[in-house]
């Protein structure tokens, strides 16, 4: 038990060093500028039309490192560092968001599948806690309740992997579009990449966390079990 808790605290530990980089590097990169001075927006926009997007608005959301895209209203959100502001970072982030929407709008398979799991998801996230905690508490006189939510985990942890190479295509489709539409180049090209490959890394720590989550509950469905 004391193991499991020292992996927990190790990926807590590394989640949170990365998450300080990752602030860090995009502080650091916020001072670069890009060709042509374009905002977030300006970049969103710009390359959502040399793909071919249409449909998508480009709008302004609270927060930080709060930039997302809807696929459901079809919006690339983008937070206010990012949204009125020129610089390599904000490029970076308008870029990446896009990737998702062209994704989108090419039915890659990866989002898709993504895409399918939502609803199961939020519903899910909801009850799978409070679950697998009467799961174990009635472990001995009702194994099933925690073998569903063992389950419902499960789903999660498969979200987790899933959402890697659809963050990972985004940041390649927004690196290459960024170099050849001029955005950036041979100095600023490299950082941009920088940026987007930290921001990659939260969410391999986070799946990875899940997958040792996933693996805890189970141990403690068989080890209880055996009792």
């Amino acid at each position: 038990m004391i193991s499991i808790w020292i992996v927990f605290g190790i990926f807590m530990l590394i989640s949170w060093l990365i998450g300080n980089t990752l602030r860090s590097k995009f502080k650091e990169y916020s001072g670069l500028a890009i060709r042509g001075d374009l905002t977030g927006k300006e970049v969103a926009e710009k390359m959502l039309m040399e793909n071919g997007v249409f449909d998508v608005q480009v709008i302004s959301v609270e927060g930080e490192l709060t930039d997302h895209y809807n696929p459901l209203k079809k919006t690339v959100n983008l937070s206010k560092n990012v949204y009125g502001i020129s610089n390599v970072s904000a490029a970076a982030v308008a870029a990446h968001e896009c990737g998702h929407a062209v994704q989108h709008a090419q039915a890659f398979a990866w989002l898709q599948m993504r895409s399918a799991l939502v609803p199961f998801i939020s519903f899910s996230s909801r009850i799978v806690q409070w679950i697998l905690l009467a799961g174990i508490l009635l472990l001995q006189v009702f194994p099933a309740l925690m073998l569903l939510g063992i389950i419902l985990f499960a789903v999660t942890t498969l979200f987790s992997f899933i959402t890697l190479p659809v963050e990972i295509d985004a940041s390649r489709r927004a690196i290459a579009w960024l170099k050849t539409s001029g955005i950036t180049d041979y100095e600023t090209t490299p950082k941009a990449e920088d940026a987007l490959k930290w921001a990659a890394y939260t969410y391999v720590v986070a799946a990875l966390a899940s997958l040792a989550t996933l693996l805890y509950y189970i141990m403690i469905f068989f080890g209880g079990r055996r009792e």
